[in-house]
């Protein structure tokens, strides 16, 4: 089972991804978060496989908690989301570490469909990385 943390100020779009998530066998929520500090706090207790994290929250911007979670060897692979899909944020995910990048106005539905790719490619990948990189 591939868990999921979505990190975005909108409680509407939380909403939105947690149902479209929901509908994915083998994948479900292990939570959730509107504010950058409780949901990093949240995701080095949980360690979820997967973090779909907003570009733009408040107090902090979703780079800055792009950094943070890359700090960890054994990281979750992050997929940002924006309203705000402009190449300077594009390359700025990337040099931070973002494993996807993709826009919440015309790229919604390529969230789904990377969770299921990687539910489906990756799984057993993620778990045995995850566990040797934490042994270490």
């Amino acid at each position: 089972m591939l868990t999921v943390y979505i990190v975005d100020d909108s409680l509407v779009m939380r909403e939105r991804l947690s149902e479209s998530v929901a509908d994915i066998a083998g994948v479900e929520i292990a939570g959730q978060s509107g504010d950058p500090f409780e949901a990093l706090d949240e995701i080095r207790k949980s360690h979820p496989d997967i973090v779909i994290l907003d570009i733009r929250l408040p107090r902090r911007s979703g780079i800055e908690v792009l950094k943070d979670i890359k700090e960890d060897p054994a990281s979750p692979i992050v997929i940002m989301i924006t309203n705000y899909p402009y190449r300077q944020y594009r390359q700025a995910c990337i040099d931070a570490g973002a494993d996807y990048f993709f826009s919440k106005l015309d790229e919604f539905e390529m969230i789904r469909k990377t969770l299921s790719f990687i539910r489906l490619h990756h799984q057993n990948k993620i778990h045995h990385t995850r566990k040797y990189l934490k042994k270490r």
